[in-house]
């Protein structure tokens, strides 16, 4: 738990920088309402990067629609996703601008381009980075200590890349070579790097994509690697062997390189990866290291030639990242092979956070570079890397329902048959940072369309299936969330869940349907009732009471299908940390909530429930919504409730409020709030505001990293219920 502080006028937060007005398209209302934003400048960048990682994203409806005509949705995609797998990330339309907040994003390079209604794809025009291999694409760098051998080399500190051209056979190719600072043409040769991409490739991704220039620049100005000419070139063609022959004799020719295969290295990517393991393992006197980024080696490796190959390799180093990388189970099988056939290799392990992508090949170049020509005294794994734990199979086509949850919190979704004939499917889930939303592109598998995720951290996941632009029930999922129909749940297990976890069965406490007659709505509704473990209606001391309230777009059950309520309460009760109390739910879409609050709800839970009615063992909270409707009854009955908590709501005006009788009847009063992603932020801290000048005590301890979602609301809590009544 939490230490609390108390704030008043002079309200000052660390961290805070800037406000995010907007949210992931599909989510509840909220009753506040925000500005629109004005219509943006033409040269306004449609992309901005706090210091603190949070990304802004503010794209003019009018340039869409001069594009790419008029759309439905527009997404950024880019690589944001779990393993920074390429997602996509929905903008909500507001006024004249499509926007949206993410983050913090991790330090390091994102590549990203705007889409309109799945296919219709636009470069920002604000942002003069490019990928051009990529025409659409655009990137941004996002700064921090884990990249910053990313980050441009200062000044005048860095080499140079130059464009080699030369002809192989009747055709004419060229290279990329970056050679080191105070590089000389006469003296001493330098060692050669021949780097290559993977089929498709280009060259220039290394740059543009895979920050080698700059990865080469800091290393050289640390001295953590020997001066060395690198050689950068395209992915595979006909007749490798032939042209990396071809090109290692133009770069003789041109540069001031030494000859003979200890001062030759060759890697690569993917393909690029393949094609240096396989040159090596072929013609061991060509090149004395070899690194492979997720290649795909699966040939058998003959140990015929083994003793050659150890005896003119001086480094054979194997990369992988994790299962959703295609190279992980070709990496298993080739280790087995190197090793039946006694070929010495390192394994740098696998890298746990990264996929087939330039973030893990960046950080792949940045181990290998710094082992080459020289003796290094570590050959073990990266820091953080763990073993190969065999082969990666998720289970076959059609025979489980999905998603299918393995260990390690990786993720594999599967449709049914329905949608082959679909263009363009996703999973839209709270896996972004802190809970925001993204959609993973699923692939299509036959008649069906798959994809992997992850690794996700233990946590309780929501999600829908969009296909074609069209929200859709994962029918194999027999989860279900009655407010919001198109959504199912899945839950990754793991101690930083533990409270959202099941408890064992029957050690937790009862939840259970409390009919009441709704005179506001003039209809019959319905509440759910938490009741503790041992709950005892004939106990002489009746029990404290906790109304909770759910949001707007929501409904009564979606504080345990959403909140996972019941597991928080069952935890915190059996773990000895909350008093023993009654929990209602309720309905809380009506036009008059204060009153159908007093005289309906809570009328009703006394009548069946042996709860108190004295105002200092009542609470009440609730989320986005509900916590203004909270506040109006803290405004209009004050002291009716000793316990009071908002979630992600904004106070409103202080007109006619008595201070004093907040602060003599209200024991509690906690404040709760998402970070920028949150798109109430603005105006829960111009309620800090108003609460401050008016002289209500109340605490609040911070943002909540995370949007206007579950993830916030379930965290907040787990703060409040072991707070209430104990003063």
């Amino acid at each position: 738990m939490t230490t609390s502080r108390f704030y008043h006028a002079g309200l000052r937060l660390s961290g805070v920088r800037r406000f995010s007005a907007a949210i992931t398209a599909g989510v509840m209302a909220i009753a506040a309402v925000l500005p629109a934003p004005r219509p943006a400048a033409a040269d306004t960048p449609w992309v901005s990067v706090s210091d603190d990682g949070y990304t802004s994203f503010s794209v003019p409806a009018a340039y869409i629609e001069a594009k790419a005509g008029q759309v439905s949705q527009v997404v950024v995609e880019g690589n944001f996703g779990p393993s920074f797998a390429w997602a996509e990330f929905g903008l909500t339309r507001r006024g004249d601008v499509w926007s949206g907040v993410l983050g913090p994003l991790e330090p390091g390079l994102y590549s990203y381009q705007v889409t309109g209604d799945d296919t219709k794809g636009l470069k920002d025009p604000t942002n003069s980075t490019g990928v051009a291999s990529q025409p659409l694409w655009s990137t941004f760098f996002v700064p921090g200590d884990s990249a910053r051998l990313l980050a441009d080399a200062p000044q005048g500190q860095g080499g140079k890349v130059e464009t080699l051209t030369y002809r192989t056979g009747n055709e004419e190719r060229s290279a990329l070579v970056w050679t080191p600072r105070g590089y000389s043409a006469g003296g001493k040769g330098y060692p050669v790097l021949f780097l290559q991409s993977g089929d498709g490739g280009s060259a220039t991704d290394w740059l543009d994509l895979g920050r080698a220039k700059q990865i080469f620049d800091n290393l050289s100005a640390r001295k953590s690697m020997v001066p060395m000419l690198v050689v950068i070139s395209d992915g595979g063609a006909a007749d490798d062997d032939r042209k990396v022959r071809e090109l290692q004799k133009a770069v003789a020719d041109r540069y001031n390189v030494l000859r003979g295969p200890a001062h030759q290295a060759i890697a690569g990517v993917a393909e690029g990866g393949t094609r240096a393991l396989r040159a090596v393992l072929t013609r061991p006197d060509r090149f004395a290291y070899v690194g492979s980024f997720s290649g795909l080696l699966t040939e058998n490796v003959s140990g015929a030639n083994a003793h050659a190959i150890n005896r003119g390799t001086k480094l054979a180093r194997l990369y992988t990242g994790n299962v959703t990388d295609p190279a992980y189970n070709a990496t298993n099988r080739l280790t087995q092979a190197l090793d039946r056939a006694g070929v010495r290799y390192e394994f740098d392990g696998v890298n746990p956070d990264a996929g087939a992508n330039w973030n893990a090949w960046q950080e792949n170049l940045i181990d290998f570079v710094p082992r080459l020509f020289r003796k290094v005294s570590d050959h073990g794994p990266s820091a953080g890397h763990g073993p190969l734990k065999g082969e990666f199979t998720p289970p076959a086509a059609g025979t489980t329902p999905t998603p299918f949850v393995a260990e390690d919190g990786f993720v594999t979704f599967e449709t049914t048959t329905e949608f082959k004939d679909a263009q363009h499917v996703t999973v839209w889930a709270n896996w972004a940072p802190n809970g925001s939303w993204l959609r993973i592109p699923l692939s299509r598998a036959g008649d069906r369309w798959r994809a992997t995720v992850g690794p996700l951290d233990p946590w309780f996941y929501y999600y829908r299936l969009i296909v074609d632009r069209a929200s859709v029930k994962d029918v194999s999922n027999p989860t279900k969330v009655t407010s919001e129909p198109a959504w199912s749940t899945f839950f990754v297990p793991g101690e930083e869940a533990r409270l959202l976890s099941d408890v064992p069965a029957g050690q937790g406490g009862q939840v259970e349907s409390m009919t009441y007659r709704s005179t506001v709505a003039n209809e019959n509704r319905t509440a759910l009732v938490w009741t503790p473990p041992g709950y005892d209606p004939d106990r002489a001391e009746p029990y404290p009471v906790f109304y909770l309230q759910h949001g707007g777009g929501q409904s009564y059950t979606d504080w345990v299908e959403m909140g996972r309520a019941k597991q928080i309460l069952d935890h915190q009760f059996l773990d000895g940390d909350l008093t023993p109390m009654v929990v209602v739910m309720s309905n809380g879409n009506v036009s008059d909530f204060t009153k159908e609050l007093l005289e309906n709800i809570v009328p009703a839970a006394r009548a069946r429930y042996h709860v108190s009615s004295d105002p200092s063992r009542q609470a009440l909270a609730g989320l986005s919504m509900g916590g203004g409707q909270t506040f109006g009854v803290l405004k209009a009955h004050p002291g009716r409730f000793a316990y009071v908590a908002a979630f992600s709501a904004g106070f409103g005006s202080g007109t006619g409020v008595d201070a004093q009788a907040i602060n003599n009847g209200t024991k509690l009063l906690r404040l709760y709030v998402g970070d920028q992603t949150d798109f109430v932020y603005p105006s829960f801290m111009a309620s800090l505001t108003t609460i401050n000048n008016l002289g209500i005590r109340y605490e609040f301890d911070g943002i909540t990293p995370g949007p206007h979602g579950w993830d916030v609301w379930q965290k907040n809590l787990i703060d409040l219920a072991p707070r209430l009544f104990k003063r």
